[in-house]
């Protein structure tokens, strides 16, 4: 595969986009969670919190995010702002993997906080993004995010750029928000960032496929391996790079490329 020119291999992505961004993709992916929302808020939230989990087995992250939304009432952003005391207290047996019933209940917590004192989530990344990146906002989102008395355990679940994470589940966050999709899996309900500013969630199937393709030559998954990857799907597509997440994840996943 290697040896497609420019024209050929945007050819093939763009196919491969079309055939896995669809509504299909949903029934099987954790981006399902949000989907049962229609409150912006509520689907924010909802995506943030399932983004936040989306490591391991699939199918685990989806019902570990279904029991997330049972916690809060399946009123995410209702609970967050008017949640008492005694409501945490029920959140303290969930776990999923490293993340516990504790460190949900300083995500319950810090998201409060975010809503109350700075305006929503999408408020903070749009203060900090830059021209063609989100990574620097990443960076500042996670300081706002902890701003209120956290145990430091929990900060390892917010992933930061600037020390070369590839923040894989934040970007994948990301691109449900901002990007707007015809087909109806993205949600685009923040007006304020754009497409073009996004990178692509790059995590084991992503950087495997990119590697193969030619797109990507950086052995390990981290922040200087997404700069790379996202500088070469910008040729491709500068004003919806992160399209080719489809086609990257569909090719590893569904059809081990």
């Amino acid at each position: 595969m290697k040896h497609l020119s420019q024209t050929d291999l945007k050819d093939f992505l763009d196919q491969k986009v079309e055939q896995y961004n669809n509504t299909k993709f949903i029934e099987s992916d954790p981006i399902q969670i949000p989907h049962l929302f229609s409150k912006k808020e509520d689907i924010e939230i909802a995506g943030f919190l399932t983004a936040t989990i989306a490591w391991g087995n699939r199918k685990s992250i989806i019902n570990n995010a279904h029991r997330m939304m049972s916690l809060l009432d399946h009123s995410p952003h209702n609970f967050i702002l008017n949640h008492e005391e005694s409501d945490l207290e029920k959140i303290l047996p969930f776990v999923h993997r490293t993340f516990s019933g504790i460190d949900m209940v300083q995500f319950v917590q810090s998201l409060q906080h975010i809503y109350k004192n700075h305006g929503g989530i999408e408020a903070v990344f749009h203060k900090h993004s830059e021209e063609h990146s989100t990574q620097n906002a990443i960076h500042q989102f996670k300081k706002v995010f902890f701003e209120v008395e956290h145990l430091q355990r929990t900060q390892k679940h917010i992933s930061d750029p600037l020390k070369n994470s590839a923040a894989k589940r934040i970007n994948m966050f990301l691109r449900w928000m901002v990007r707007t999709d015809a087909s109806g899996v993205d949600f685009g309900i923040w007006n304020s960032l754009s497409p073009s500013q996004l990178s692509c969630p790059l995590d084991v199937h992503s950087g495997n496929v990119a590697r193969k393709l030619g797109l990507l030559h950086r052995k390990q998954n981290d922040a200087k391996a997404l700069q790379e990857l996202d500088t070469a799907l910008r040729h491709l597509d500068p004003k919806d790079p992160v399209k080719y997440d489809f086609a990257l994840f569909g090719l590893g996943v569904f059809e081990n490329f």
